[in-house]
């Protein structure tokens, strides 16, 4: 056996952001067939949450019960559901080779709670490392939609989290900063997608990316 076929092929950690409503469930479920069938080994996780502890703790953070809640308690939830995630499951799941999907990661918290929060970007990212052990998504994909477009897909869900009750300012905050994450220092691993197309249209356009990547 040659050392080229003894070597593991290294896993590929994909994350989808974007403010609320923009389709991240949606186009992550496409994602992952079109990968499946190329035979690839394919997990799909969600942030917070993932693990029987990071689901418990999406509940708290999440709740419109919550609306009372500290900001640095918030901050520290985040990061207390992403350390169990990666540990359990994401690291675990690249040094097996395998192809993370992931619904929010590191970038959720830079956005959220470093720059609209205030805590500051260089601040989250310390907790990022801590809680990630230094690993960044190889490809992160923006879905960018209008906020009002984005808000009133989620009117039609039954169940609101306590991010989606916050204004409008809040919510075109959030979309301006990811714009500019996505086209500052970090571009060379991010894509922006028009959310406001059809989901076809959107689904080619991740593809392309994701197949060169692969070079499949």
């Amino acid at each position: 056996m040659t050392k080229q076929t003894k070597k593991k092929k290294k896993g590929l950690l994909i994350s989808f952001e974007g403010g609320e409503g923009s389709g991240k469930t949606t186009q992550i479920c496409k994602l992952r067939r079109r990968l499946t069938k190329e035979g690839l080994d394919v997990v799909v996780l969600r942030e917070p949450g993932g693990t029987a502890i990071s689901e418990q703790i999406r509940n708290v953070v999440l709740s419109p019960k919550n609306v009372g809640m500290a900001f640095t308690t918030e901050v520290f939830l985040f990061q207390a559901a992403r350390s169990q995630i990666y540990r359990e499951i994401v690291l675990p799941s690249l040094k097996t080779g395998k192809i993370v999907l992931m619904d929010r990661s590191r970038d959720s918290s830079v956005v959220y709670q470093g720059m609209v929060r205030g805590y500051g970007k260089e601040m989250i990212e310390k907790f990022n490392d801590i809680s990630t052990k230094k690993t960044y998504p190889d490809i992160t994909i923006l879905l960018d939609i209008p906020v009002k477009v984005g808000l009133s897909r989620k009117v039609k869900i039954p169940d609101i989290n306590r991010f989606e009750m916050e204004n409008m300012e809040f919510h075109e905050k959030i979309r301006k900063v990811y714009l500019n994450l996505a086209k500052g220092e970090a571009k060379k691993r991010w894509l922006i997608v028009d959310a406001n197309r059809s989901i076809e249209a959107m689904k080619d356009d991740i593809w392309k990316l994701v197949k060169n990547k692969l070079k499949i």
